[in-house]
């Protein structure tokens, strides 16, 4: 089955296909990509499929997009609680 996984860095966004086995998992597609997010020293991302939050034992179906969500660099509430005081 395809499916493909896509990772958001801070410049750009890369999406890698996939053919994986029937009844494969979130988990079997990151193991794929390992050497990828090994290279960037990204681990214990939070993975969602189409935007929808999911733990890694989810199965896959044909044509997932696995998703890799990193940690935000800031906090929206937080941002705009900053900009309020300043004003």
């Amino acid at each position: 089955m395809r499916v493909s996984v896509a990772i958001a860095w801070p410049e750009r966004q890369e999406v890698i296909d996939l053919d994986l086995p029937e009844g494969s998992t979130v988990a079997d597609a990151l193991a794929r990509v390992e050497g990828v997010l090994a290279r960037a020293g990204l681990t214990a991302l939070r993975t969602g499929i189409w935007s929808r939050p999911c733990p890694p034992e989810t199965r896959l179906r044909e044509g997932d997009r696995v998703e890799l969500y990193r940690p935000l660099v800031a906090d929206a509430k937080q941002m705009r609680r900053a900009r309020a005081r300043r004003k």
